[in-house]
């Protein structure tokens, strides 16, 4: 395919590095051609054009020729991105929503019936999550008769005494200042930020660590395409620790705006080579657990199961052996959505969320994650009693 990758940095970079490995034709859109070319290196030959993500004509005339256009800048200008691919009758992708209008639906499948009019695939929220939590939650659906719960925690640290961006700032600052949003009794709600506080068994060596509520775009998705009675997301980890430390202070809120020195530039590959040699930062970690329960019906009595998989990405440390210079969000993000690329189902017309993909995609999908560097184990234990599964959490 030939493929236009808009937002060239440390996730864009590495994806448009993928695609080009998997043997498709790619270019990219920046605004900021320089430092794109400094995330790609030097030793690319990726074309980069400077392409203001707010211009729908200045996307169209750089994404000219595409077969698939891929936004992997922030998700504040995905319906601009989705506007574009449809003048250009391009399928599209994105990593994320952006939730403003309607915080429980996702603003892309407003799109919808104009991609079936084109006969073009839309498949939104393809990284890791959403996007592999997505495809997590509905391997275990279909394992069930019928989903009680879903929850999904996740786990950021950076061992560094400053705060180092494995997001951009903008999603981080956007992230933290948004209310989570829940599934809770069929209804969909708005919870505190960095609130119902819980502590959860990450897999080995991360541990025991607190966990508090997060805004997440797998709650606008799930539950409308799986009966559920309640699903919620909590992150864990330094770099949540940190956030909510600030909004406990008073320092995080829409109105004093986004302060650089708490959510500065993400890190070029250079600039994080530096910092690992000043030992600056150390190492850095990302994990993604999703637990779901429900029942399955026997002849002689229902069976309650809780049903886990435990995803661990490779470590900054782990990375760097790779001859990369990365972090760890930004490679698991870049490696799922090249497979979410390299199985992309362009016989579908509409827009799609990754549960929503054919049992085969999904499973090509899963399948192709295992020879990335990403470890996923999965575990069903049979709780005998109702409430069992507080001890398996």
């Amino acid at each position: 395919m030939r493929i236009f990758v808009l937002g060239a940095g440390a996730t864009g970079s590495l994806l448009a590095q993928l695609l080009e490995r998997q043997g498709h034709t790619v270019w990219c859109g920046d605004r900021d051609p320089e430092r794109a070319r400094r995330f790609l290196g030097k030793k690319s030959t990726i074309a980069v054009t400077e392409v203001n993500a707010r211009n729908l004509r200045g996307i169209v005339k750089a994404a000219k020729g595409c077969h698939l256009i891929v936004n992997a800048s922030a998700s504040l200008f995905n319906e601009i991105v989705l506007r574009a691919a449809l003048r250009l009758r391009a399928h599209y992708m994105d990593l994320s929503s952006h939730l403003t209008r309607h915080p429980f639906r996702a603003e892309q499948f407003r799109y919808a019936k104009r991609f079936e009019e084109k006969n073009r695939t839309a498949l939104i929220n393809a990284g890791v999550a959403p996007g592999l939590t997505n495809l997590l939650v509905k391997r275990a659906a279909e394992m069930l008769d019928e989903v009680e719960a879903v929850h999904i925690r996740l786990y950021e640290s950076t061992e560094s005494d400053d705060p180092i961006s494995q997001w951009s700032p903008e999603v981080s600052f956007d992230e933290a200042i948004s209310h989570p949003q829940v599934y809770r009794n069929r209804k969909f709600q708005l919870g505190k930020r960095f609130s119902e506080v819980e502590k959860f068994r990450f897999p080995e060596p991360i541990g025991t660590v607190s966990v508090v509520l997060a805004a997440q775009d797998e709650v606008a998705t799930l539950p409308r395409y799986i009966p559920m009675r309640e699903l919620d997301v909590k992150i864990g980890g330094n770099e949540i620790d940190r956030l909510r430390r600030w909004h406990k202070q008073g320092k995080l809120s829409k109105s004093r705006g986004m302060a650089k020195l708490r959510f500065p530039q993400t890190s070029s590959p250079r600039m994080i080579a530096k910092l690992i040699r000043q030992g600056v930062l150390q190492n850095a970690r990302f994990a993604a657990v999703v637990l779901v329960r429900g029942k399955k019906r026997g002849k002689k009595e229902d069976l309650h199961l809780l049903i886990r998989s435990d995803c661990l990405f490779p470590t900054l440390y782990q990375i760097r052996r790779k001859g990369l210079f990365t972090t760890p969000v930004a490679f698991a993000t870049a490696h799922v959505a090249a497979l979410f690329i390299k199985f992309f189902p362009r016989e579908l017309a509409g827009v799609f969320a990754p549960e929503m993909l054919p049992a085969e995609t999904r499973r090509a999908i899963l399948a192709g994650i295992r020879n990335n560097s990403i470890h996923i184990t999965h575990k069903t234990t049979v709780l005998k009693h109702h409430g069992e599964d507080d001890e398996e959490l």
